[in-house]
């Protein structure tokens, strides 16, 4: 069988798309389907006709016909076939069967083709699998492109903590200028340098330009009032600041706690985790729409508590800007029940879904903190409805005791940064993980195992680890703690419009969403 061509045209003859498989002049493939309407009969049953070099086998589609071009040697079978699968994948990439629709979506459905029929030969697919090709959601490629962001955002988190140094030593340095030295009477002169202490690897760790650092004014206090040294003689080096190195006792300490088999990490800075306060806002108005999970899942199955609450707060920089309301649209869940702030007008919210305040002439508060808006609540619903489920099976044989755990996560939610904790028994040494669908680490201070994904999506709805430790009673293993973040909820609140109560152009406004599992357990 050889496809030579497929095409979708209207019943005047007009081509809207049209998909070669073989080495063919655009000559010959117009003057076929110029052909094709003509020898189309009004009375006849059968969908194919036959000329004397090619085959058509066609499928009327409301007011088009999806056509196959082949040669006489083609099975007729696998030709219906063929025509039968592509005729259910073009309302999925075309919803409009119209000449308008098929035109806007030319590309797409060409790309469903390639993927259909190969050198002319139909491919063993289903629409699933054409749809999953077409798409090419990557797993690496999504978990690339959050390594990325964090960076992203971590680098600008950076840049914004030594803007505000460079600033503040600005700010320092002027003064110094305009009041020479400083005031050396008691409260006010200590107090002055320690709103001045920076413990930062650049700068002058004191502030510059401010007079005496610290220690220089510390020092001045003890000598007699004759012979105060110059700032010059007695400012600290350049760069150094603050000495907060580890005395030898403290090295000593640490020592012993490797040598028991701690892990010690030294000289770890604070990580940069960009957090919602940390970074500014870039549109006028910022919604930050969360759900927080607290859920008790008992270990053979089943919820014994599950309780989820939701919060809607708003972050309004220009006061001028605060003359709106919000069109809220949510997922209709049983058991969800709706609370709103005392200022909010409840009938409007009960009757439209709409969130404004009660007197319309008063704007909503500005600035840099979050108001509150709405909350709602969730309880009682059951282990089908959990977004990640873990079963722990651990398996004394001999010696040595078997853990395996599994997870399985809901296909409505893609959660980032997972991370499951397991109690362990007290060990001399790391625990045996022979097999692992992700990363681990041993956390001996607390002695847990932590299994961590960072990214549980389409392609890893569900993995397994397991590990050996020496013979332990199986409820050692529990409770098993797990933290994850996603970025949807499950109400599905969202804002989906904001109306500018004094006229004009609706301000621009942005969405932060994100589900926690706050306390989250198999118990």
């Amino acid at each position: 069988m050889v496809v030579l061509a497929t095409s979708i045209i209207t019943k005047s003859g007009k081509v809207l798309v049209s998909r070669q498989f073989v080495d063919m002049s655009r000559i010959r493939i117009e003057g076929l389907l110029a052909a094709f309407p003509k020898l189309v009969g009004s009375g006849k049953q059968h969908t194919y006709i036959e000329t004397e070099n090619v085959r058509y086998v066609y499928q009327p589609i409301e007011a088009l016909y999806l056509l196959l071009v082949t040669n006489k040697q083609s099975n007729i079978l696998e030709d219906l076939e063929t025509l039968r699968l592509l005729s259910k994948l073009v309302p999925e990439y075309s919803p409009s069967l119209d000449e308008e629709g098929i035109c806007s979506t030319a590309f797409e459905l060409i790309f469903a083709f390639d993927e259909t029929i190969s050198l002319g030969h139909k491919e063993n697919v289903t629409i699933a699998q054409v749809k999953q090709y077409c798409e090419m959601e990557s797993h690496e490629e999504r978990l690339h492109k959050l390594v990325m962001q964090s960076k992203i955002n971590e680098t600008k988190d950076v840049m914004k903590r030594k803007a505000s140094e460079i600033d503040k030593s600005k700010i320092e340095r002027g003064k110094g200028d305009k009041g020479g030295f400083m005031s050396l009477s008691g409260p006010q002169r200590i107090e002055s340098n320690f709103s001045d202490m920076s413990i930062s690897s650049t700068g002058t760790g004191f502030g510059s330009g401010s007079g005496y650092g610290l220690s220089t004014d510390l020092e001045a206090s003890s000598k007699p009032k004759g012979g105060r040294p110059s700032a010059a003689a007695t400012a600290p080096p350049k760069g150094l600041g603050m000495q907060l190195g580890k005395t030898k006792k403290t090295n000593q300490f640490l020592e012993s706690l490797k040598a028991e088999g701690e892990v010690i990490l030294e000289d770890v800075q604070p990580s940069a985790v960009p957090s919602k306060s940390s970074l500014p806002p870039s549109d006028p108005i910022t919604l930050t729409i969360e759900e927080r999970l607290n859920i008790a899942i008992k270990r053979d199955g089943g919820v014994s508590n599950f309780d989820l609450q939701g919060t809607l707060s708003l972050q309004i920089l220009n006061q001028e800007d605060g003359f709106i309301q919000f069109q809220i649209e949510n997922r209709d869940l049983p058991g969800l029940s709706f609370k709103t702030h005392p200022n909010i007008n409840k009938e409007l919210f009960n009757s439209q879904h709409v969130i404004g305040l009660k007197d319309p002439n008063r704007p909503f508060p500005t600035g840099q903190n979050d108001v509150g808006l709405m909350k709602w609540r969730i309880q009682g619903m059951d282990e089908a409805s959990l977004p990640l489920t873990v079963n722990c099976w651990p398996t004394v044989s001999g010696n040595e005791t078997f853990v395996n755990i599994e997870y399985e996560a809901s296909d409505l939610f893609d959660l980032q940064n997972v991370l499951i904790s397991i109690p362990l028994p007290a060990l001399r040494e790391a625990p045996r993980v022979q097999q692992i669908d992700g990363e681990w680490r041993y956390d001996a201070r607390n002695s847990t195992l932590e299994w961590s994904i960072l990214l549980v999506d389409q392609s890893n709805r569900s993995g397994s680890m397991e590990f050996v430790v020496p013979p332990a009673d199986p409820s050692t293993f529990f409770p098993i703690n797990i933290r994850f973040t996603a970025p949807s909820t499950f109400s599905d609140v969202k804002v989906v419009n904001v109306t500018p109560l004094r006229g004009g152009n609706a301000s621009k406004f942005s969405q932060r969403v994100q589900l926690v599992a706050d306390n989250y357990q198999v118990v």
